[in-house]
């Protein structure tokens, strides 16, 4: 791969922003990444592990010059930190962000992007359940799609670009519109994760169950949703507060279902309950068709788990 960018910045330098500079560095995109994260301990440990050619202690000093300027921090937050490096953003620079909610982004962010400076909305579907500078690695985007999220105007030729750093990073692209892209998520992402949340809360509740039990024969399904239920609680805060709508949508439809199946196990309805689990499964089998997942059954726990 050749270089794409000269220099990008990294604002925010979590699992997302330390992974990007890792693959960065091995397609060779870009001559320099600077970064910046708001935590002065956040910025040592970068400059300890190496993470960037340059550690700036402002957002604006890491944006200042760069070609392409990835938003890598909490949904949240992005608003702010648009309008901290609006005035500093180089002409005919490319910015973006690596949020799972990109309505609420676009109305967060595009207020502040000067003139001559393109906006294009990106988020890469990948992940673990580790956070911060030392967990990212290379291979986080390998085959796994990257969803840009053009807005209206944007420039052909600069989201082109970004397709192909994208592609660079390991990851397969697609484009989306921001309202279909947030209602795919919420059925992807957001509402299992709330899902997760909620039996990792209800086992907690279960006090005839014991903390060691819980732990001890998690392997029959438990496990996993334990794994997703620990995420970065900032992430999934704003998550939830900036998709509201199309979560609490996926969320009704969840809750109808559920109500289905408790009704046909009250009712002895086995052939009902029989034909659901083999739609479900269908879906499983067809994941792994697609090469999103593997039969492995410790998918997902390789890295540092």
């Amino acid at each position: 791969m050749s270089q794409i960018y000269d220099r990008v910045a990294l604002i925010g330098l979590g699992l997302i922003a330390s992974s990007m500079y890792w693959a960065i560095k091995r397609a060779g995109l870009a001559n320099e990444v600077t970064g910046f994260a708001r935590s002065e301990a956040t910025r040592d440990t970068a400059r300890r592990i190496g993470l960037c050619d340059r550690i700036c202690d402002t957002a604006q000093e890491a944006v200042e010059g760069a070609d392409l300027v990835v938003l890598c921090v909490p949904v949240g937050a992005m608003a702010t930190v648009a309008e901290d490096i609006a005035p500093v953003l180089k002409p005919g620079a490319t910015v973006s962000d690596v949020g799972s909610v990109k309505r609420h982004v676009i109305q967060s962010v595009a207020p502040h992007i000067p003139e001559g400076v393109h906006f294009i909305p990106a988020h890469p579907l990948a992940g673990t359940e580790h956070s911060g500078p030392e967990s990212g690695f290379a291979e986080l985007f390998d085959n796994r799609w990257s969803l840009l999220v053009p807005v209206e105007g944007s420039d052909p030729d600069a989201i082109a670009r970004l397709r192909a750093f994208w592609e660079g990073l390991g990851s397969n692209v697609d484009e989306m519109d921001a309202d279909h892209h947030d209602l795919v998520l919420a059925v992807t992402s957001h509402a299992p994760h709330l899902i997760a949340y909620t039996m990792v809360g209800v086992a907690d509740d279960l006090r005839r169950v014991t903390d060691s039990e819980v732990i001890k024969y998690s392997a029959a399904g438990f496990r996993d949703f334990t794994r997703i239920a620990a995420s970065d609680p900032t992430m999934w805060r704003d998550v939830f507060l900036t998709n509201k709508d199309a979560t609490l949508e996926i969320l009704g439809r969840f809750t109808e279902e559920l109500f289905a199946l408790q009704r046909a196990i009250r009712t002895g309805d086995g052939e009902q309950l029989f034909d659901y689990f083999t739609r479900t499964r269908a879906i499983r089998r067809g994941i792994i068709d697609a090469g999103q997942d593997t039969d492995a059954p410790d998918f997902g726990r390789g890295k540092a788990s």
